[in-house]
C-alpha cells in the first residue's frame, strides 16, 4: 500500500462515496490491515459523511464538510496533467494538495466533533439512525456513552425516549455493542421479535433481515433474552451464545446463579441450546467476532448462504445459473482478497465456474 498521503486520501473519499473501484478498494482494505488508527480515522471521515447527509435539525448546514471529498478531484488533475507539467511544477502542486488535505483533515476532526456534540443534545427531538453501507464496517458513539460497531449492510435506530428510563435501540444486520452500565437504565436491543435486555456488558448480535436465525454471543457481563409469547427467558453467561429462529424458539432458561430466584425459589442449569464459543482464541480469531477486525469467517456455509455474506462484504450482487451449485459447502476465511481473489481462492478449494461483470457476479457448476 502506498504511502502518499494524498493517495490515501483519495481512496478514503471513493469508498466513502461509492466510487472506489475493486483495485481502489483492495489498496484501501490493505492500508486499514496496517495499523487500528488507520481504521478509526477511516471511521470518523465515514461518520462525517453521513453527518453531512443526516444532518440533524438544529445543526447549522454543514456542507463544507464535503471539502474534503475534492480532494479526489485534486488527485485526479494531479494525474492527468503530471505528463504535461515540469517537474518542479508537479512537486510545488503535490506539496500545495498535501496542505489543502492537512488543512480539511483539521477542518474534518473540527466539524465533526461539533456535528457530534449537536447530534448527541438533539436527539431528545429527533429520531438517529446510523448505518453501514455494505463493503463497509463503522463505529458509532450513543449518547450514553455506549459503543457500537455496525457490520457491513447493517444499522441501529433510536429514538427521542433513549434517555429515558430504558436504552432502546432497533438491530438490522449486525453488531458488536460495549455498553456502559447503568443499573437503573436497562439497554435493550430489538432484533427482530426477539428483546436483548442487559445491564453493562459487551455482546455481539446477528440479525439480518432475510436470515432464519438471530444470534447472540455474550463475551462479557449478563444478557437476558426475551421471546414473544410467555416463554420463559434465556440468560447468558459470559463467552457463550445462541441462535434462534426469528420466528421464536422454545429452548429456554432459569436465570443462573448470580440473578435473583424465580419465583418457585429454584435454578436450573442452561439448556443445550446455549453453546460456548472458544475461549482459547483471541477475540481477533474468533469466528464470532472477526469481522470486527476486517475478517470474514465462514464454517460450512452452503454456497447461497456464503453468497449472502459476500454480498455485503464487497457490495455486489450475486446470480446462481443453476441450483446444484448453491449446495456446495465452503470453509475459510477472507481478509483483504479483493473479489476476484476471493473467488479465486473459493474456486481452487471447490469447483465451479464464475464471471464478474461490474458490480455483478454470475456463479454456475463446473462443466
Amino acid at each position: 500500500m502506498p504511502e502518499n498521503p494524498e493517495y490515501i486520501w483519495f481512496l478514503l473519499s471513493r469508498h466513502i462515496t461509492g466510487e472506489a473501484t475493486a483495485a481502489e478498494a483492495t489498496a484501501l482494505r490493505q492500508w486499514l490491515a496496517e495499523d487500528p488508527n488507520h481504521q478509526q480515522q477511516y471511521e470518523l471521515l465515514l461518520q462525517l459523511w453521513q453527518a453531512k447527509n443526516n444532518p440533524p435539525l438544529s445543526v447549522t448546514e454543514p456542507s463544507r464538510i464535503s471539502r474534503i471529498l475534492q480532494l479526489a478531484a485534486v488527485e485526479e488533475a494531479l494525474r492527468e496533467n503530471n505528463d504535461a507539467i515540469p517537474e518542479e511544477t508537479v512537486v510545488r502542486r503535490r506539496s500545495y494538495a498535501w496542505k489543502v488535505a492537512a488543512t480539511l483533515v483539521v477542518l474534518a476532526l473540527c466539524t465533526w466533533g461539533i456535528l457530534h456534540w449537536f447530534t448527541l443534545s438533539s436527539v431528545a427531538d429527533n429520531n438517529h439512525q446510523v448505518v453501514a453501507q455494505k463493503g463497509s464496517r463503522t463505529r458509532a458513539i450513543l449518547p450514553d456513552g455506549s459503543t457500537v460497531w455496525l457490520n457491513a449492510g447493517s444499522s441501529i435506530s433510536y429514538g427521542k425516549t433513549f434517555n429515558d428510563k430504558i436504552r432502546e435501540v432497533t438491530l438490522y444486520g449486525e453488531a458488536y455493542f460495549d455498553v456502559v452500565k447503568q443499573p437503573d437504565r436497562p439497554f435493550v436491543v430489538h432484533a427482530g421479535d426477539i428483546n436483548i435486555k442487559v445491564l453493562g456488558t459487551s455482546f455481539n448480535v446477528k440479525s439480518y433481515p432475510g436470515d432464519d436465525l438471530v444470534e447472540t454471543t455474550l463475551i462479557k457481563g449478563l444478557v437476558q433474552i426475551i421471546q414473544p409469547g410467555n416463554k420463559p427467558a434465556i440468560y447468558l453467561h459470559p463467552n457463550q451464545k445462541i441462535s434462534l429462529p426469528s420466528a421464536g424458539h422454545d429452548i429456554s432458561t432459569d436465570p443462573p446463579d448470580d440473578l435473583p430466584a424465580n419465583s418457585s425459589g429454584q435454578k436450573k442449569a442452561l439448556s443445550e441450546g446455549i453453546a460456548t464459543i472458544d475461549t482459547t482464541l483471541s477475540e481477533k480469531e474468533r469466528i464470532e467476532t472477526a469481522w470486527l477486525f476486517n475478517r470474514l469467517e465462514f464454517r460450512d456455509d452452503d454456497f447461497e448462504s456464503l453468497a449472502k455474506k459476500l454480498e455485503r462484504w464487497y457490495n455486489v450482487t450475486i446470480h446462481f445459473e443453476d441450483e446444484k451449485v448453491t449446495e456446495l459447502v465452503f470453509n475459510g476465511s477472507i481478509e483483504s482478497e479483493s473479489v476476484e481473489q476471493a473467488f479465486k481462492a473459493l474456486q481452487a478449494a471447490v469447483s465451479f465456474k464464475y464471471s464478474i461483470k461490474g458490480n455483478e457476479i454470475f456463479i454456475g457448476s463446473a462443466r
